[in-house]
């Protein structure tokens, strides 16, 4: 249902890193460390699978969008630096065109400790941009569910009824319709 997913090198890389680095760690006896870094694996695969299907939602509805005679451009970009607050994400980045609209879906997290942090514990952060449409954009938050499973989570602001919210296919296909300039109002959005 997804388009096939492709590795970036720095994420090879990094993985690579990890795996390294926690193996030093068990062999010189430290379990607090390789613990440690079996936690920031384990979390930078829950990341990067979240990113994939947030992006994948996006390039998804483009292509029905398409198919039924859009012509929505995308192209994606690996690696893409972006800034949320006052850290800095790493990640991937997919554009929406349509005529004088586009869409923006950055998907990232701090990657080096001179990226900062995510501030409200999050494990990584999403932006998603309308030009010209500021409030249309939106800036997600993925966490943990109480049951352990990942949830984007948009920020709460003025205008919307009930603060954050969890984000979903629904909100993706509103973002497209906008996009398409199909008549639908951004705040009757859940």
């Amino acid at each position: 249902m997804f388009p096939e997913v492709v590795v970036s090198e720095l994420d090879q890389a990094w993985a690579m890193v990890l795996a390294e680095a926690e193996a030093r760690a068990r062999a010189a006896g430290r379990t607090d460390i390789s613990e440690y870094i079996a936690l920031r694996r384990s979390n930078d695969l829950l990341r990067k699978t979240a990113g994939d299907w947030l992006v994948g939602l996006f390039a998804v509805a483009a292509g029905h969008a398409n198919r039924a005679g859009a012509a929505i451009k995308i192209s994606t970009e690996d690696a893409h630096r972006f800034k949320v607050g006052n850290a800095g994400m790493v990640g991937s980045r997919l554009s929406l065109e349509s005529g004088v609209r586009m869409v923006i879906v950055e998907v990232g997290w701090p990657r080096e400790p001179r990226d900062g942090f995510i501030r409200g514990g999050g494990l990584a952060c999403a932006n998603i941009k309308h030009r010209g449409i500021k409030s249309a954009n939106e800036e997600l938050r993925l966490i943990l569910s109480a049951s352990g499973t990942p949830q984007w989570i948009g920020k709460a602001r003025p205008g919307r009824p009930h603060g954050a919210y969890e984000f979903h296919e629904a909100n993706v296909k509103d973002h497209i319709a906008m996009l398409l300039d199909v008549s639908r109002n951004p705040s009757k959005r859940s």
